[in-house]
């Protein structure tokens, strides 16, 4: 009680009891419906480590949509080591809802389908699903009236027998999943399960889509309700996949899908996340082609959970959004895992039945935070919050208060034995967010979006933007305080759909303002991330984003204080793991999670984020010697000694192997110097067969190279010039906006180009680059390419459709020797 009487709030209590097994982790609810769009997009970097079980992509050549066929996307996602991929096959239609042609004139493209999927040498990979929310297309099963509901029913039945013989005819094997409906429904479950039973077509695979914010609270009575319609008819129990799942107002926030994962998680069952707007970024997971944001994070969070998941008691189950979590422990590592998030405020996690003879007495607690970035906007490694040394109560209990959540935030808590030593406490820096509707608007609307009456319109922070902001006289006038002098992080949270690179003006208490230019988004509410540097002294101040040269939406902004160039220390307790290493929990000094013991024939796997490429400095914390491996360069690194590597933007894959070494963490710093790499305008090129330069003033060097390919002789050849031979990344600087419309409101249907590039005499290696959102936005890509040393030819054609346009290229040695 405080010293007014009034009772204080009690903080909410999720429960976490270590006793309650629910089985070995699934990993099911990772998957994506057209997450990826093409072979490299999204890139290798970002797919492999969140060990995706499932993906739902179209027949190859399908009309549905441009890019996202089945077998040209299974290259990546199975040797990134994916599960499964279901084919929708009714994707082979270009109209929405597809073109009812009949059942006669269907069957020739199953043939085609199944022959060319199971022809090939993963074939018993892909899922097969005839039909596509039958409730609704085709066969109207949602119908009220019983009559109707029977003979549509029936045309159903007949037909889903038809499709399934006719697969197995082609492909004995075959597994099948249906009947896919756009909602759960009881009546249809039921009577086409005892007709799938009876005439022997049951479906290997039980489908249905979970698409309104209403299945957070609905999924668990669905999933019982299914369960005993099995059990009724005799009907041993289905593998479930839930192959479509959540809202656009879902898709990137970590704290709403952990919400979505746990629940399906709970119950075993797989799930792949809908495809509302764009492929190829594993439904607003991934930004341009290999930067994580906030969503990515939680799904790598969630890659990371091993053994057996647990029990959970939320403070209010199966409630739409709220406090949600999921929790795994792995007595063989020695830990214990919950994810959680979902809502604002205060929280105490229990944990209950911590094994003392895995344990111990105390325990390490590790908590770290996977902010909302927007769909579009980069996201560093997340940040440690907590780091702590708690005792383990008499009854095996411990509880980690959490205070100060956010909603649209998600939050990974580690525990591991105690050992000796003190943890090193958290550094957070000192932040603070600023909401644009509550600022001072002028010229501009404030917007409501992605609620849970609106659960398609796109996530915005506290539901609320400001917009258009397209007249002279618009600005927003941000009120902010800052407790000390000094420079400080600020990041916009904005989107511009105005196709091209739109400017607004960036004033301090009214000073003289600098530009700030915010590169293409999707469109106006698809949320991307701006960062750059204020210098702020003490107090109050105003903010003020003015009207530059086009529109822009405001959602938030973000104020941080700078203290020193970036750095991320990665936990080597945490990473992935190859081979059979140990875990020595007996120091919990430093970063407080112990060592990872390597040998001879383990690894440990790394995810290194860097916010641009460049040269960053790397250090890893071991005992001994290990061989450190990047981007297919290898290098010995001695304990503690920095190297200096050359990474690409967002996220890079780091091993490490040893002969006996212990390994605590790897250790990154910096802003991604280009001091010693290579740079090519697009002026020094020869170009051939119809290439030539085009002038912009959005490209670096004033012109980039267009109209590139498209034939075999249109070329552009860049001469570089190595100091030294051996692996270096050669790093595109491209735009292009090719867009397909196929007729479908909700997405927005971009096409990939693609380029052979060849190095010297070696053979072309073709490279997707994924669409840029406008013709005058220039991303990059990093490509690993071996160089001599001296003049080494880089070559760039496509013989048979346009590659990208280029603006520059650059070229860093992986490893830089000092």
């Amino acid at each position: 009680m405080n010293v007014t009487g009034h009772i204080e709030a009690l903080p909410r209590r999720l429960t976490v009891d270590l006793a309650v097994s629910e089985g070995p982790v699934l990993l099911g609810a990772n998957g994506a419906l057209y997450g990826l769009s093409d072979d490299g997009v999204p890139g290798d970097a970002v797919l492999e480590p969140l060990k995706i079980t499932s993906v739902s992509q179209k027949p190859e050549g399908g009309a549905q949509h441009p890019g996202g066929d089945a077998l040209s996307v299974s290259r990546s996602f199975f040797r990134n080591g994916g599960g499964e991929i279901n084919v929708l096959m009714q994707d082979v239609y270009a109209q929405w809802p597809y073109e009812d042609l009949g059942i006669d004139d269907y069957l020739p493209k199953v043939d085609k389908i199944v022959k060319e999927v199971s022809a090939g040498p993963s074939g018993d990979r892909f899922v097969y699903i005839p039909f596509n929310e039958p409730d609704q297309i085709w066969y109207d099963l949602g119908v009220a009236d019983q009559q109707r509901y029977e003979a549509n029913r029936d045309r159903f039945f007949r037909d889903w027998k038809t499709v399934y013989e006719r697969i197995r005819a082609v492909d004995p094997d075959a597994r099948i999943a249906g009947p896919n409906e756009a909602a759960y429904h009881a009546r249809l479950l039921t009577d086409f399960l005892a007709f799938a039973k009876r005439e022997n077509v049951l479906p290997q695979v039980l489908t249905w889509h979970e698409l309104d914010s209403g299945s957070l609270r609905d999924f668990q009575e669905h999933y019982d309700g299914y369960r005993c319609i099995e059990r009724e008819l005799g009907i041993p129990p289905l593998r479930i996949s839930i192959d479509e799942y959540a809202n656009r107002r879902d898709l990137s926030v970590p704290g709403q899908l952990v919400q979505w994962v746990s629940m399906f998680e709970r119950n075993k069952v797989y799930a792949n996340q809908a495809y509302w707007d764009a492929a190829g970024n594993l439904d607003g997971n991934v930004v341009r082609t290999n930067i994580p944001n906030g969503g990515w994070w939680l799904f790598r969070w969630y890659a990371g959970l091993t053994g057996d998941t647990v029990g959970v008691t939320p403070p209010q189950p199966n409630t739409v959004d709220t406090l949600q979590g999921l929790a795994s422990l792995d007595i063989s590592r020695r830990q214990a895992q919950v994810l959680l998030g979902g809502s604002d405020g205060d929280a105490d996690v229990v944990v209950h039945h911590l094994p003392r003879s895995v344990f111990g007495r105390a325990v390490g607690v590790t908590v770290a935070e996977a902010a909302w970035s927007g769909y579009e906007g980069h996201h560093a490694a997340p940040h440690v919050v907590l780091r702590t040394k708690l005792e383990v109560a008499d009854d095996g209990s411990v509880t980690v208060p959490l205070r100060g959540l956010r909603r649209m935030s998600a939050y990974r808590l580690v525990l591991t034995p105690g050992g000796t030593g003190t943890p090193a406490p958290a550094a957070v820096p000192w932040s603070a967010s600023y909401e644009a509707e509550d600022a001072a608007v002028t010229g501009g609307r404030i917007q409501t979006h992605g609620t849970v009456s609106d659960p398609n319109g796109y996530a915005a922070s506290g539901t609320k933007d400001v917009g258009p902001l397209d007249i002279a006289s618009s600005k927003v006038d941000f009120t902010v305080a800052v407790p000390a002098d000094g420079m400080y992080d600020l990041a916009i949270l904005y989107g511009n759909q105005s196709g091209a690179p739109a400017t607004q003006k960036l004033s301090v208490d009214g000073a003289e303002p600098v530009t700030v230019t915010y590169p293409s988004t999707q469109n106006w509410h698809y949320r991307a991330r701006k960062d750059l540097g204020v210098e702020l002294s003490a107090g109050s101040h105003v903010l003020t984003l003015a009207k530059g040269d086009a529109a822009v939406t405001l959602d938030r902004i973000d104020l941080t204080a700078r203290t020193g160039a970036p750095a991320a220390s990665y936990e080597a307790t945490l990473a992935d793991i190859g081979g059979n290493p140990s875990y020595d929990y007996s120091s919990s000094a430093g970063v407080g999670t112990g060592a990872l013991v390597l040998r001879k024939g383990d690894k440990a796997v790394f995810d290194v984020y860097a916010p641009r490429d460049g040269y960053y400095t790397v250090v890893p914390r071991t005992s001994a010697a290990v061989r450190l491996t990047v981007h297919g360069e290898q290098v010995t690194a001695t304990p503690s000694r920095p190297l200096r590597l050359y990474l690409v933007a967002g996220n890079n894959r780091v091993t490490l192997t040893a002969d006996h070494a212990a390994v605590r963490s790897l250790d990154v710093s910096g802003e991604g110097s280009t001091t010693g790499a290579l740079s090519y305008q697009a002026a020094s090129a020869v170009l051939a067969g119809g290439a030539r330069l085009v002038d912009s003033v959005h490209a670096f060097g004033g012109s980039y190279i267009g109209e590139l390919g498209n034939s075999p002789s249109s070329t552009a050849e860049f001469t570089v010039h190595a100091p030294t031979a051996g692996r270096h990344l050669l790093v595109v600087h491209y735009a292009h906006d090719d867009r397909r419309d196929n007729g479908h409101a909700y997405n927005t249907d971009i096409v990939s180009r693609t380029a052979d590039i060849t190095v010297g005499a070696g053979a072309p290696r073709r490279v997707a680059f994924k669409n840029t959102w406008s013709s005058d936005d220039y991303w990059t890509l990093g490509v690993p390419v071996d160089l001599e040393k001296g003049a080494n030819r880089v070559t760039f054609g496509n013989a048979s459709a346009w590659a990208p346009n280029i603006d520059r290229i650059e070229l860093g040695r992986v490893v830089r020797q000092s």
